[in-house]
């Protein structure tokens, strides 16, 4: 009885603040904080995005990579004019939280993009990479399936690709700056514009799944 009760004890403490922190990023993310608008605005209610805008989709993404990326536009190692006010109002807390609350939501289960040509030629970069070019395979660091591999390596499947482009130009335009050891600076510095595009289209016309621990 004393151990029920020991136990018990722990989980009425835990609890409450498990809940408070998912309480605070669904609040984040459906309503916003002192004069920022709610996530939801540019990234919709179920998490899935904007591709006519850029805007990523969040749903089923990994937690810590999405606190990461914000702690970057925080500090300006990724800048975006757009997402610096949003992200520089927010504690390690918040963004913590919101991270969380949109890893929990189920990716889209139809894929944003529309196979084609153009997907096809992107196929190959995907999964064989540039060798002529010092181009790897992009699964070879982002994973089987492109569903990412954790905190480093987001997952491409199902996600939009105008924002997948959008952040190749951003690297080539020295915007960004927070990948692990310079890697994707040094892909994207040796990819031309349709390369680009065409691995981009073939990352949308695939599923989105979950990620990768």
């Amino acid at each position: 009885m004393r151990l029920t009760n020991s136990l018990l004890t722990v989980a009425a403490l835990t609890l409450p603040a498990a809940t408070s922190a998912a309480g605070l990023g669904e609040r984040l993310a459906t309503e916003g904080k002192d004069g920022i608008v709610a996530c939801q605005t540019c990234h919709q209610p179920d998490g899935s995005g904007n591709a006519s805008a850029a805007y990523p989709r969040l749903a089923g993404m990994n937690a810590d990579y999405m606190q990461r990326q914000l702690e970057a536009l925080k500090s300006g190692a990724r800048q975006n004019a757009v997402m610096k006010p949003m992200a520089s109002a927010l504690s390690s807390k918040e963004m913590a939280a919101v991270s969380r609350y949109y890893a929990r939501m189920d990716p889209p289960t139809t894929a944003p993009g529309d196979s084609g040509e153009k997907a096809a030629r992107g196929q190959a970069i995907a999964q064989r990479g540039l060798w002529r070019k010092g181009v790897p395979a992009c699964s070879s660091c982002h994973g089987p399936n492109s569903r990412g591999v954790g905190a480093d390596f987001p997952a491409l499947a199902g996600q939009h690709a105008s924002y997948i482009t959008a952040q190749i130009q951003a690297w080539q335009q020295d915007k960004r700056s927070n990948d692990p050891n310079g890697l994707m600076a040094a892909v994207a510095d040796k990819l031309t514009e349709a390369e680009a595009e065409a691995a981009a289209a073939y990352f949308a016309s695939l599923p989105a799944v979950s990620p990768q621990d």
